[in-house]
């Protein structure tokens, strides 16, 4: 399409049995190249780069289309192929045959189904299939809601930072009052699960695929596992651990290359992690313990139907399965048996143990506290259990929406430190972040949402945190300087 001086470009790459599913727009008006890609049917994320001519321009543009034709891209009008659908986990939730109730202390049902949990030392999150993620505190009252454009898949925490890996495709740091897209995972990647470890993310898809994407939301490394439905993803310093159908696979962070693959009892169907071992929640009924170093089985915990979702206790000490049968489980370390217990909400998708009780989201939808401390547990065996406090949601809950736009501040003291300065500056076709306060170093890049990012603009931020891959993770406000 011409338009005067102003020429778009617009392709799709589309195949069959679930492959690339994407567009590419490159529009050149004058001395402006604009690059719109992503998955077809979405806003897509946006590059723009100046060039010093027009002719460049141009030049640049035309290099960049032969690229995207020569990889099977074709002209096609936009819109009228529509978008793929996203996948969701269909589970089914039978009625627990356990003989007694968990001491549930209190629920609050979101709505929608929740596969997104996540406890820290001052809030509890939940994230659900409508797109909807709660903050509350550890006794139940809601502290704030994140309408996100799509339902949430997963919530994963990378030291005080929080994640949302959601259905469009984008993952959600929501770490501060207003959330951002923080990653943008490639179009042909369906999402199943993920991790964040040190600002690199690590994607588990539904074809058994494993991508890593580091901290400039730039492709690293993928890998294809030998099993597909690829539900768990854990990483470390020293590994990403994937699992599947097949079994678990560790891989190495920089590169990729297989460290060790063991075959589980049953394809894998949730993951979790500590400093020594990961676990692997099977359909085969089992939880089993793998050891970080070599891959070997060190323990398996019995469950009576498929397992949905474990954790354990700070030490190991203790792990805990919720199944297919509404009912959730409490091991020793050993792989003893020490209670079964109905959770009397469905079947527990995620859970997460801390200071004694057991968190867990559910097929209702429910996020649900549970007290695991003995006493509790014995006196539920008995048939004694609390009352369960419903929380109800209040239309005066604060809501936060993604942001595409900061505020516009015309000092640095806005922070309680005084703030950071850093800068936007082109780099050949990209766009990176640079510090320009004292006191840090001036070639580091920092990680920064590419949605606001513009050529030449300065931002205050809260403060900057140094990260082992060698760049500044922001922590806090962003405000543009003007």
């Amino acid at each position: 399409m011409t338009q005067g001086d102003r020429t778009q470009t617009y392709l799709e790459l589309s195949q069959e049995g679930g492959g690339a599913h994407k567009f590419y727009e490159v529009t050149v008006e004058g001395t402006v190249v604009s690059v719109r890609y992503g998955r077809i049917g979405a806003a897509g994320q946006l590059q723009t780069s100046t060039f010093p001519t027009v002719q460049k321009a141009q030049a640049a543009a035309a290099k960049k289309i032969g690229e995207k034709v020569r990889k099977g891209y074709a002209p096609a009008v936009q819109g009228q192929r529509a978008p793929r659908p996203v996948t969701r986990r269909q589970v089914a939730s039978a009625p627990s045959r356990a003989r007694s109730v968990a001491p549930v202390l209190w629920r609050f049902r979101t709505g929608s189904p929740s596969f997104g949990i996540h406890i820290d030392e001052d809030r509890c999150w939940v994230g659900n299939q409508a797109g909807d993620v709660y903050t509350l505190g550890h006794s139940g009252e809601i502290l704030a809601r994140y309408a996100l454009p799509d339902g949430v898949k997963c919530l994963v925490a990378d030291d005080f930072w929080i994640y949302a890996g959601c259905d469009d495709g984008k993952v959600y740091d929501l770490s501060s009052k207003l959330p951002f897209a923080a990653y943008d995972i490639a179009a042909d990647v369906d999402i199943f699960w993920l991790d964040i470890h040190e600002g690199v993310l690590n994607v588990a898809d539904r074809a058994g695929g494993l991508t890593v994407i580091d901290h400039e939301d730039e492709y690293q490394w993928s890998r294809k596992s030998n099993g597909a439905h690829a539900w768990m993803v854990r990483a470390d310093e020293d590994a990403v651990y994937h699992g599947h159908q097949g079994g678990v696979t560790a891989y190495a962070p920089d590169g990729g290359g297989e460290l060790w693959h063991t075959r589980t009892q049953g394809g894998v169907l949730f993951g979790w992690q500590e400093d020594r071992a990961v676990y692997a929640g099977t359909a085969r009924h089992t939880v089993q313990r793998l050891s970080k170093a070599t891959g070997l089985i060190e323990a398996t915990y019995r469950c009576d139907d498929p397992v949905y979702s474990c954790a354990t206790s700070p030490d190991g000490r203790h792990v805990f399965a919720g199944d297919s049968a509404s009912s959730v489980y409490c091991f020793d370390a050993d792989g003893t048996r020490l209670w079964k217990l109905s959770t009397g909400n469905g079947s527990a998708l995620s859970m997460q143990y801390r200071d004694e009780k057991l968190y867990m989201v559910t097929t209702d939808g429910s996020l649900v506290c549970v007290d695991a401390s003995p006493s509790a547990v014995s006196a539920a065996e008995s048939g004694s259990v609390p009352t369960a406090v419903d929380i109800k949601y209040s239309s005066a809950t604060p809501t936060y929406t993604p942001a595409t736009t900061v505020a516009e501040v015309h000092t640095v003291s806005v922070a309680p430190a005084g703030g950071v300065v850093v800068e936007c500056v082109q780099e050949g076709a990209r766009l990176r972040v640079h510090v320009i306060s004292d006191g840090y170093e001036p070639s580091w890049n920092v990680q920064f949402p590419r949605g606001i990012r513009q050529a030449g603009a300065r931002y205050v931020v809260d403060a900057l945190h140094p990260a082992a891959g060698g760049f500044y993770r922001v922590r806090g406000e962003i405000r543009r300087l003007v």
